[in-house]
Parts: structure tokens; sequence; C-alpha cells
């Protein structure tokens, strides 16, 4: 019998979403994702000491400020990553811009293409590389800079409501990430109730997206993200790409069932036409009136910036020995 996951790949590009490039061949996705929670948790693994020992060489070799030190180990140990994992996947891999640079237009910009140039030193196209924003005002306007300048493919992130779909599909960015799970979270918490497979919110979130880009003919790749059940992939097969964690890949493996495929170009209902690129107060107004989109995009920075913050504490406290 074919596999779930067999089945979802026929229409659907995988993704792995970890960090763990050990855990990641087996599952044979064409691409992976990673962000600061993911390489902070395996940092923590003895197998890849030789990946932070070789930033903290590279960062002493760059700065005598400590700081400084800092952020170039930073920056090196996501390229050490991203390296190891292009070498198991045949496709892209996604590297995430600072956190707390998420309201910073010009801060993104200048570290997207530090990241980018940093890849290149280790002889890796840009055309292998999406580089990961959050989905703020500031994130998709950097994010269309650098696609429309610079030619640097961006993975727009933290992604929960329908403006910052609609954004980044004007701004012509390559891919974008909305969070199916954490959107769930939120309306269980605030619902107090649980949702069956059609009716979960994150998964009706992608569905809409996806369904106006494909209306509209935008080009955007809508990669579903953030899965807390294989029942939500099996609700968005069909989706241009899906990013999965390796547990729930395993699940998906490990199933025979028939899948049928749920999302296609030409199916689904029709949405009027609306703009936000331009137009920044319509954006953060009707930001301001979804309170799960709001709520879940700021504690998704925050809890991104925490974990980069960690990590970053974790390369001081080496470089100064």
């Amino acid at each position: 019998m074919t596999s779930v996951l067999d089945q979802i790949k026929k229409f659907t590009t995988i993704v792995a979403d970890s960090g763990d490039f050990e855990t990641i061949a087996q599952y044979k996705p064409q691409d992976a994702t990673t962000n600061p929670s993911l390489i902070l948790a395996a940092s923590q693994k003895t197998e890849y000491a030789k990946l932070i020992d070789d930033a903290i060489e590279f960062a002493k070799k760059k700065s005598s400020d400590i700081k400084e030190q800092a952020d170039w180990a930073f920056d090196k140990l996501l390229i050490n990553f991203g390296k190891e994992i292009l070498k198991i996947v045949p496709g892209r891999v996604s590297t995430e811009v600072d956190a707390r640079l998420s309201f910073d237009k010009e801060g993104t910009i200048a570290k997207a293409k530090r990241l980018i140039d940093l890849y290149k030193d280790e002889g890796i196209d840009k055309e292998r590389v999406l580089i990961k924003i959050a989905s703020t005002y500031e994130g998709i306007h950097a994010a269309h800079e650098l696609e429309t300048k610079n030619g640097i493919h961006c993975n727009l992130t933290l992604l929960f409501g329908f403006p910052q779909a609609v954004a980044c599909a004007e701004a012509g960015v390559t891919l974008i990430s909305p969070f199916v799970g954490r959107i769930l979270d939120w309306h269980k918490a605030h619902s107090g109730k649980d949702y069956s497979q059609t009716e979960d919110p994150g998964v009706i979130s992608v569905t809409n997206i996806y369904n106006y880009y494909k209306q509209y003919g935008y080009k955007t790749i809508v990669m579903g993200a953030s899965f807390r059940n294989t029942g939500e992939i099996e609700e968005l097969a069909g989706c241009d790409f899906l990013t999965i964690s390796p547990k729930l890949l395993g699940d998906l493996q490990k199933d025979t069932k028939k899948l049928e495929r749920k999302l296609s170009p030409e199916g689904g209902k029709k949405h009027a036409k609306v703009s936000y690129f331009n137009d920044e107060c319509k954006f953060r107004w009707d930001m301001n009136e979804d309170a799960m989109a709001t709520e879940k995009l700021s504690e998704g920075i925050r809890n991104f910036a925490k974990d980069g913050a960690k990590l970053e504490e974790s390369l001081i406290s080496k470089l100064k020995k």
C-alpha cells in the first residue's frame, strides 16, 4: 500500500520543518525550513558541536568586539546548519532573519544580504536559499525590495491574517508560510471547543488564501506550516507546499489509507479582490480588527526573539572562553 505521505507528494511539495538534519533524509523532502527555535534545540545536541565551534572560530576572526562576534557567530551558525541541510535536500533551505528586526525594514534587508553573502562564501547559490522574514508591514516591504532589486527569494513567515497574505502576493514574494496549528490553538483557547478536520480554522484560513491566489493568478507559493495533527495536513492535500515536522512526517509515512486531493487551482470559493501592499493604514487597521492574527503575530515574534537571544547568549559564553 502507498503511504499517505507518498500520496500527498503526488500533488504537493513536501518540506521538512526541522533543524535536525540527521532526521530529515529518511523522509526525502524537496526543501527544508528552520527557525531560531529549531536551531536552538538542534544546537544543544553534541553531534552538532562542530558547527558551533566553526561559527565561534569564524566570528573571532571577524571582530574583536564581543557583541559583533556574537552577531557573526549567530549568522554563521545559521549558514552552517543550512549548508548541511542542503547536502540532504535537492531544493532550498529557509534561513530566518533575527526576529528582533521584524519592524526594521532596512535592518532586515541588510541582514538578508549578509546571510546570502555568507552562503555564497560557502559556494551556495542564492537560488537554493529562502530568507525567512516575519510578515509585518515592514517585513513585507523589505522582502519586496530583496526580491525585485536583489533577486533574493523570501519566505514570509508568522502569517496568520488575510491582509498579510494579500500584501505578500502583491509584493511578489516567493513563498508564504501561513501557520495552521497556531491559528487552531488560538480559536480553541478562546472558544473552548474542539474542531473537526473540516472545521479547523487554520485549515480554512490556508484554503481561503490558496483559493484567492489561484483566482487572481498570483505566483507566490502557499506553504502551510505549524501543524498540530495529520488531519490538518490531509485537509490541505493539494496545497502548493506543506512544511511538516519529522514526527508528523513519520505518522504520514506509516498511514496507508486512501487520500483524496482537497485543494486544486480550479476549485474553491471566489473572493472580491482587495489590496494592502501600498495602503499601510488599511493593512494595520484590518490586522487590528483580527484579534487572532494580531496576537499570534506578536507572540510568534516574541518567542522567536527569545529563542534567538538564548542562542546568542550561548554563543557569547563560548566566545568568552
